[in-house]
């Protein structure tokens, strides 16, 4: 499953999400599927431990934990 950005055209939220096959993603600050695909960062060499915990705060500011494995989720 592919990391994307995307930018939401109606109300301009840009975000990250894992895109499975066949899925069409919708901006989850407001709904809309008409998004447009940013070009992403690629993750600098030696630093993958930096990477994923700076996704994991910007997925939990997102209010979503799918960068965290189940075991490591927040309970409630």
């Amino acid at each position: 499953m592919p990391l994307y950005s995307y930018r939401c055209k109606a109300c301009d939220h840009g975000f990250e999400t894992l895109v499975r096959s066949g899925e069409t993603p919708s901006c989850p600050s407001c709904g809309s599927a008409d998004l447009s695909r940013q070009l992403s960062n690629v993750a600098p060499e030696g630093k993958s431990g930096a990477v994923v915990q700076s996704a994991r705060r910007m997925a939990a500011k997102e209010g979503h934990f799918s960068n965290y494995a189940r075991a490591e989720r927040p309970k409630g």
